[in-house]
């Protein structure tokens, strides 16, 4: 019998003016149970000091890694993880608390699924622990993401299992794949570049596990805000650039019809709103570099191994679910990776987890 590899991660934290928030982060990575290979801190140029004040002191192959200017979250992780030297990659936002147990509760699941390269975590309001912040990214067929469950109860954690991608602030990525993949989308900057890789690598025929004893509490957009103009102008042009970049003909021409209604839906609910003027400049800056993105779609589409009704298989069909946000977590064994069989990676694992304490 083989025995298994050490798991050898490198945790990479993208801090831009994270305040106060980023030392929280660090301090609970200091308590893991599994200690990570290495922690790498890129700082984007910050101007709040939050860099010069942070305390790597217990934290082995801990270091800081300072930027000339702001890469946004796609760049710094893309500069780290071509420094890492972890097998696997955890991205790990600086607005985060992790439970002590989570590295190691990634690493379990790892050998459960041999053969799945990306790891979804469950993210809990910070504010509020009753609350679930997501359980993975979700897809609708109509070209909109959503991070599952966000608002949700605490009691409404699904259960292990597969979903469409993990959430960039708490992923798990075997290094090997990201890299292959050419890492983020640089050109996103910040906000649905998660969702962009996960969709390639899904077209790519990889796999993500939502992992819900694996725990992160999350302050939510404390740092770039919830509904700014920043935050909803690159969210609405990340979006439309992830649909049109990555959807298959036949699923983009069957479902152009929805997602240019539920997009006309957003913005007539926006009308007299603040929001409505930051969703026609994303909208516009998506159409501006139209060019770009078709370029960056021959490639991808030359690329990818699943078609256009696999892919949609991994998505969810219903608006109603897209509107609450509800969790898109279903049995790994549903949907084996190209060439693998319905055993070993691809079961379920016979203990069922509960929703985790709160307290």
């Amino acid at each position: 019998m083989v025995a298994a590899s050490p798991f050898r991660a490198s945790v990479i934290i993208v801090n831009y003016n994270g305040g106060e928030l980023i030392q929280s982060a660090i301090d609970h990575l200091k308590q893991q149970t599994l200690k990570p290979l290495e922690v790498l801190v890129v700082d984007n140029a910050s101007s709040d000091g939050s860099a010069d004040r942070l305390d790597l002191s217990g934290l082995d192959g801990a270091r800081l890694m300072r930027m000339d200017d702001n890469l946004g979250f796609a760049g710094g992780n893309n500069v780290a993880a071509k420094e890492a030297a972890g097998d696997w990659l955890i991205l790990l936002n600086p607005d985060t608390e992790p439970h002590a147990d989570w590295i190691e509760t990634l690493a379990d699941a790892t050998q459960r699924y041999p053969n799945v390269t990306q790891f979804a975590s469950a993210q809990f309001d910070a504010e509020d622990p009753n609350r679930l912040d997501g359980t993975g990214d979700c897809y609708s067929v109509f070209g909109f993401p959503w991070r599952g469950g966000f608002g949700a109860k605490a009691s409404d954690l699904p259960e292990e299992g597969e979903c469409f991608s993990p959430c960039g602030a708490t992923a798990m990525i075997r290094k090997d794949i990201f890299l292959g993949a050419d890492g983020f989308d640089e050109s996103f900057f910040c906000y649905c570049e998660d969702v962009d890789l996960g969709y390639r690598l899904r077209l790519a025929g990889e796999r993500c596990i939502f992992v819900p004893r694996a725990i992160v509490r999350h302050h939510g957009s404390a740092i770039t805000g919830l509904r700014s103009d920043f935050t909803v102008r690159q969210g609405t042009r990340n979006r439309l650039t992830t649909y049109l970049k990555n959807t298959p003909l036949l699923l983009l021409i069957a479902s152009m019809p929805g997602h240019i209604l539920l997009t006309l839906y957003l913005y007539v609910s926006a009308l007299g709103k603040p929001r409505a003027k930051s969703i026609r400049r994303g909208l516009s800056e998506a159409f501006g570099r139209f060019g770009d993105t078709m370029k960056a779609r021959r490639k991808v589409q030359r690329e990818k191994k699943l078609s256009s009704w696999q892919i949609s298989r991994a998505m969810h069909w219903s608006p109603i679910t897209l509107s609450r946000r509800r969790p898109h977590v279903w049995r790994a064994r549903r949907y084996p990776a190209p060439g693998t069989s319905l055993s070993g990676d691809a079961r379920n694992p016979t203990d069922k987890p509960s929703a985790p304490s709160t307290h």
